[in-house]
């Protein structure tokens, strides 16, 4: 299926953060180096005509890339994994594996770039497409039609952190032949693995928590599933989308240690939660860590080590307080994207799920009064008096 080497096993069986640093990441043959090199080269030469070394043109593949898939795979329980250019792109490669007539049901609380991915690129196709309240296995198991091929979820969900049972959403899925996709980004694998509840599918935006630095875009897809990986090989090689080898050392580099830093990304948004939801200007908080959290008995069975480092919260001066709170911060960075060593507040009612209308928008409880909240790695109590100050003039 593929030019690319055999992953090494000397990391198998070992830990979370032993995995992280030596996964896939093994002394270079040729001079020793310790860290993965850098592999900047678009062709490798040939040892003789047909013969090559392991590699051949670096869209099929590239050793940087290599070690990062390994490691990923081997992060998440996976048989095989894939590197693409940023995590739409590898979100793309899944669903362009659907066919007119096949039917993809997706959870309702999503990405917004997700929606409009869908709606924009694949419906056109002529796939079904559908959604469904994932947190109701119920509701979900009713929502699938005999041709359901793919069913995609994301938990804790974007933007207000919904919890769904992947092992109840597998059992649905397979009960219709379909797979079960998990978009795993707002955890990472240090907090929860899908494929080991059942999933078929993980998909990451790692320009999150994986690289965790704000310095690099790309996306991943790991599978154990053989028909899946063998179109997630073609996609790639045809398609073209794949990760850049310095994206991929840049997150080599990042996983290396995401298992000390979501520590204290879930430290620090435990902390800030709590604080958030004792001010009488904050209307709700929501943060899979409170005991009170509709999904937090599910939390607690399905991820290890904590509850991630995302919040969301609803002002009660609703969006005017909003929109004040995000031009008044210092110390978060008023932005999208999320996962990076420093604190991130954005305003999904104009970003992240600006492609849904207004009305599908407050139907799904993001209303003008919601920020998105990524907690960094700051000192919690600096975090806490920047949100203060920006309250006091909310």
């Amino acid at each position: 299926m593929t030019d690319k080497p055999e992953p090494p096993d000397e990391a198998a069986g070992a830990g979370f953060a032993t995995r992280a640093i030596h996964a896939g990441q093994h002394a270079d043959p040729a001079t020793g180096a310790t860290v993965t090199p850098l592999y900047l080269t678009s062709v490798f030469t040939y040892a003789s005509v047909g013969v090559h070394r392991g590699y051949e043109y670096s869209r099929h593949s590239n050793p940087t890339r290599t070690a990062l898939e390994q490691c990923l795979a081997a992060l998440e329980g996976g048989e095989h994994a894939f590197c693409f250019a940023s995590g739409v792109a590898a979100s793309d490669a899944v669903f362009r594996s659907l066919r007119p007539g096949d039917h993809v049901l997706l959870a309702e609380d999503l990405y917004g770039g997700t929606y409009a991915q869908v709606e924009a690129l694949i419906r056109p196709m002529g796939v079904e497409v559908g959604y469904a309240d994932a947190c109701d296995a119920g509701a979900l198991a009713q929502a699938m039609r005999p041709n359901t091929r793919l069913v995609w979820i994301e938990t804790p969900s974007n933007p207000l952190l919904r919890i769904t049972d992947i092992a109840a959403c597998a059992g649905a899925a397979h009960e219709v032949g379909a797979l079960l996709c998990v978009d795993n980004t707002f955890a990472s694998p240090a907090l929860q693995t899908p494929l080991s509840l059942g999933a078929d599918v993980v998909m990451h935006s790692t320009t999150k928590y994986l690289g965790g630095h704000s310095d690099l875009i790309g996306g991943a897809v790991i599978t154990s599933n053989a028909g899946m990986a063998e179109w997630l090989e073609t996609v790639s090689r045809i398609g073209g989308a794949i990760a850049a080898p310095f994206d991929c050392w840049l997150t080599l580099r990042g996983v290396k240690t995401l298992q000390v830093r979501m520590r204290q990304h879930c430290a620090n948004a435990s902390a800030v939660a709590d604080w958030l939801r004792a001010r009488p200007d904050v209307a709700r908080v929501w943060y899979p860590g409170f005991e009170d959290h509709p999904g937090h008995a599910t939390a607690s069975r399905q991820m290890r080590g904590g509850f991630g480092g995302m919040v969301a919260a609803e002002l009660a001066g609703g969006g005017p307080a909003a929109v004040s709170l995000l031009n008044a911060v210092r110390t978060f960075a008023l932005t999208g994207s999320l996962g990076g060593v420093e604190s991130i507040l954005s305003y999904p009612w104009q970003m992240s799920h600006k492609p849904l209308s207004p009305e599908e928008r407050l139907r799904r409880g993001v209303t003008p009064g919601v920020v998105r909240l990524s907690v960094g790695l700051e000192e919690a109590e600096d975090l806490m008096a920047d949100l203060d100050q920006a309250l006091a003039g909310a």
